[in-house]
């Protein structure tokens, strides 16, 4: 595995688990596509998925010194975050999923596309979240149909119904930071989100380029993802731009199967480690490539980037 050693330390690592492949979007960039593993997801079944977290948690816990060193950084606690696909088409299995992690000693965040997320699971999941990231590519129902960011009915989120149920999570639990994640592509990257990115009030606002992982679609020129950062420079205080670069190998990420992953060389698709609960977490993660300094970049400039 591929190190980039750092003196400077992170208080949290982030573990990025996919816990599905399966969404009621179609978005044309979609990167949840993977290689499909020996049985289902580890979703649907609950022995495994304990199983899967227990071995992380165990792992990657920040009592593990020798790890630390190896990986070239150190860490005071641990977050998982959900994401897919759209973890909430499985929602009961989620709510379960973050309580055993957190019994586990995970700090836990959920990223979503806000569609299933309704008043009666935002009373259950915010008290136990430290982190609820929402998918936002547009303000515009047109944009977002034409993106694929509506089901098949052609239904698009409504932005006061969501900016409605973030508000009474952050009631529920005012420490609950809140991120907003828009993929900047050939559809949107004139747009001005302005408006909308106030009206939902992020901590923070992570602003990706279209990374042609899976398919090329929608893909972007420099100047474009530039032109898109520039026009919101007002709100540089919550906002985070990435590049392509900037994503490569920078990210720890478990894929449905229970693999780590990481996109592959020749830019097509990904390469997978063995499954975790056939080899071990340490065997596994060797198998990928990480880079600790390109993780670590996130965590030191303004501080309300302090998490991914």
């Amino acid at each position: 595995m591929a190190v980039t050693f750092c003196n400077a330390p992170s208080s949290e690592l982030v573990i990025n688990w996919h816990m599905t492949e399966a969404c009621n979007f179609r978005c044309r960039y979609c990167y949840s596509k993977w290689q499909a593993g020996a049985g289902k997801e580890l979703i649907h079944s609950p022995e495994r998925s304990a199983a899967m977290l227990t071995e992380i948690a165990r792992h990657f816990s920040p009592d593990n010194r020798r790890n630390q060193a190896r990986l070239g950084m150190q860490w005071d606690s641990v977050r998982l975050s959900l994401a897919g696909g759209e973890p909430l088409l499985y929602s009961r299995e989620v709510v379960g999923v973050v309580a055993l992690a957190r019994s586990l000693g995970f700090e836990v965040s959920l990223i979503t596309n806000g569609s299933r997320l309704t008043q009666p699971l935002m009373a259950e999941l915010a008290p136990q979240l430290s982190v609820l990231g929402l998918s936002l590519d547009s303000a515009m129902a047109s944009t977002n149909r034409e993106i694929g960011r509506a089901d098949k009915h052609e239904r698009v989120l409504s932005l006061s119904n969501l900016a409605a149920i973030v508000e009474s999570g952050r009631r529920l639990n005012p420490d609950l930071r809140m991120k907003l994640n828009t993929v900047v592509n050939s559809l949107n990257f004139t747009e001005d989100m302005s408006q909308a990115i106030r009206q939902l009030a992020p901590d923070k606002w992570k602003v990706l380029r279209m990374l042609p992982t899976i398919t090329s679609d929608l893909s972007i020129a420099d100047h474009e993802f530039a032109e898109f950062v520039g026009r919101h420079q007002q709100l540089g205080g919550i906002m985070a731009a990435e590049d392509n670069n900037d994503m490569i190998e920078s990210y720890i990420m478990i894929d449905p199967h229970g693999r780590f992953f990481q996109n592959a060389l020749n830019g097509n698709g990904y390469r997978y480690s063995k499954e975790i609960l056939a080899v071990g977490a340490e065997t596994a993660f060797r198998q990928i490539c990480w880079q600790a300094e390109k993780f670590q970049s996130r965590y030191h400039s303004k501080p309300s980037e302090n998490f991914a």
